[in-house]
């Protein structure tokens, strides 16, 4: 019995990997808080983390109390 080296053939890996690589966007900015890969199209120039802790900052203060003082 003849056990294949790889399950899937490698041409089909390749393939996937370059259909993979199409679909992801272009990295071609710089985040302006972190220096990290951003994507140019976002209106902000800020990676996924920063753009995750805004997010978090905004919801943060939005659910304070509005009497503070």
């Amino acid at each position: 019995m003849h056990v294949p080296d790889q399950a899937v053939d490698p041409e089909i890996i390749e393939g996937a990997i370059k259909s993979l690589e199409a679909d992801r966007p272009k990295l071609l900015a710089k985040c302006s808080v972190c220096g990290g890969d951003a994507t140019a199209s976002a209106s902000e120039q800020l990676c996924w983390v920063c753009r995750r802790l805004k997010i978090s900052a905004w919801r943060d203060i939005e659910t304070q109390s509005p009497a503070q003082e």
